[in-house]
């Protein structure tokens, strides 16, 4: 396993609460002898030590191997979208509310580094979503992590929709919008939408209409390997809003679509050694507790 010689820093910007963990996680990191160097918008108003660069989030891109993620699961998905393509693996320490991806508690950050950097970890590769608008202009390609959406923008109107894979009909759709999930986001907007919890082990999408009007149009999983088209029907003054994670936005127009499938490389996550995904959901959905034998692994 590698041990991550140039390892990044990344914040959650805007946050103050955030700084002192960033601030000790700096210096953790030069303990262990790692050459670190931080993103430009990250620790704005700190002085850093001398010889740690500040850099826009392409260039760490290029020049890390590993980057350490302190923040909530927004910061990490903004973050893996930016260096999944570049091969970086991420790491989250939790300095949000719910945390199904960031899983170092702060306090255990230098246990947990050190143990990693001795190829004591659990890595996981995780499949990103590829989404291309396609529309008379010029069409726009887009990455997401958790899922691409399109949503309605007028509160009291339903949207129409076809929904195809690859050149196979699916079927035509009302509802309030249509989620196309990874395994990964699963366990975000589509599971509020009623869709199935799949382990991100899985290649496969997940197609979820949010709140739809035949009540009969439920969820189902395909293939990540086939393509999703989402094309939106109606008027011709029709218009929805397509994101992207919930953190990307486009407007969609009549007439419209979207095509969606796998990205051609995965986001490599690295974990603690007594990781288990089970015991995220447990804890985060908040399940029945399993056996005795499993206490340690629920206080981890």
């Amino acid at each position: 396993m590698p041990t991550f010689s140039t390892v990044g820093i990344i914040g959650k910007r805007r946050d103050p609460n955030a700084v002192p963990t960033l601030l000790e996680l700096l210096d953790i990191l030069r303990t262990l002898g790692r050459e670190v160097c931080v993103e430009d918008m990250t620790l704005s108003g700190a002085e850093l030590p001398a010889g740690v660069p500040r850099l826009p989030r392409a260039e760490l891109a290029r020049r890390c191997d590993l980057a350490v993620v302190v923040g909530g699961d927004g910061t990490l998905l903004s973050a893996a979208r930016d260096l999944a393509p570049a091969g970086v693996a991420l790491v989250g320490v939790n300095q949000g509310r719910l945390g199904f991806m960031v899983d170092v508690p702060p306090a255990d950050m230098r246990e947990t580094l050190a143990a990693i950097f001795a190829g004591e970890y659990v890595r996981e590769d995780r499949l990103m979503l590829q989404a291309t608008l396609l529309r008379e202009k010029r069409p726009q390609t887009f990455l997401a992590m958790n899922d691409v959406v399109i949503r309605n923008q007028a509160a009291i109107r339903m949207l129409e929709f076809e929904s195809w894979l690859d050149d196979e009909f699916i079927s035509q759709h009302r509802a309030d919008g249509f989620i196309v999930a990874s395994p990964t986001g699963s366990t975000a907007y589509a599971l509020s939408g009623g869709g199935p919890v799949v382990h991100p082990g899985l290649d496969a999408l997940t197609l979820v209409p949010i709140c739809p009007h035949t009540l009969s149009d439920r969820p189902i999983v395909i293939n990540s390997r086939q393509r999703v088209r989402i094309t939106l029907r109606g008027a011709p003054n029709t218009v929805a809003m397509l994101t992207g994670d919930g953190q990307t936005a486009e407007t969609l127009h009549a007439g419209e679509s979207v095509e969606v499938s796998a990205a051609p490389f995965r986001l490599q996550l690295v974990h603690p050694r007594h990781y288990s995904y089970f015991n995220i959901l447990r804890n985060k959905l908040h399940w029945g507790r399993g056996p005795a034998s499993s206490d340690r692994l629920e206080n981890t």
